[in-house]
């Protein structure tokens, strides 16, 4: 799989020609990712270098941060070594804000279409709990099935707080714990019940269900979209 690095702008030969066909190279990899159902990482990559040329393009990060730079002497007096950039501005700026205008609505494009397969997937997966859910919803298990596939994959999962810039964000962690054969005997409740009886620390824990009705990979489908619905779900007034 093609990655583009998250410099790329900036590193190596800075051509609008090369630094095109590199873009164009890597947004023919996400398509064929994107054709295959497989959402991540490619669209949370695909996200933040939009994100970073776009703070370029609007002056919140400067174009000189991004060269490497060499020593060109010490501070003696405050212990700091000194600094120069490489590479001087002109046209090495221009080809670089160049570069930026051609690829940012690329990455728009390309994002619209990740987002959008996104929201097919979403619509058409059932959520919902197995058996009777505790008030305490921040940790339990998550059963992951496909229509096709007699296969249940269950997580385990943990929510918590993260403090960033003074916010509080929740976030999901999520484990795997097994694969079970579900049928008209072994059904979601009974695999929540041995789920309970192999893990004893929890009692009595929250379980979803997220089952497909297409054959959506997992890891790159299912799995961030079970995470996203679970953080839709828990409880968000337990601290």
């Amino acid at each position: 799989m093609k990655n583009l690095p998250k410099n790329w702008i900036a590193e190596g030969l800075i051509d609008f020609e090369y630094k095109k066909y590199q873009l164009l190279a890597y947004l023919q990899e996400t398509n064929q990712q994107f054709n295959a159902a497989k959402l991540y990482p490619m669209l949370g990559e695909l996200i933040e270098h939009h994100r970073l040329l776009d703070d370029l393009k609007k002056g919140k990060s400067e174009l000189s941060n991004l060269f490497p730079r060499v020593i060109s002497g010490i501070d003696f007096q405050n212990g700091k070594l000194q600094y120069q950039p490489r590479e001087t501005e002109g046209e090495i700026m221009q080809e670089i804000a160049n570069i930026t205008d051609f690829a940012l609505p690329k990455f728009t494009e390309q994002i619209k279409k990740g987002k959008e397969i996104y929201q097919l997937v979403e619509n058409q997966v059932e959520f919902e709990p197995v058996g009777i859910m505790p008030i305490y919803t921040r940790e339990g298990f998550i059963l992951v099935s496909r229509e096709s596939k007699s296969d249940v994959h269950a997580f385990r999962y943990q929510s918590n707080f993260l403090q960033l810039a003074g916010e509080k964000f929740r976030s999901i962690r999520m484990w795997f714990v097994g694969v079970f054969q579900k049928s008209l005997v072994n059904t979601l409740e009974k695999i929540k019940l041995q789920l309970i009886k192999d893990i004893k620390e929890l009692p009595n824990p929250a379980t979803w269900r997220l089952h497909s009705s297409h054959d959506f990979p997992m890891e790159e489908t299912l799995l961030p979209i079970s995470k996203r619905l679970l953080l839709q779900h828990v409880s968000s007034n337990q601290e």
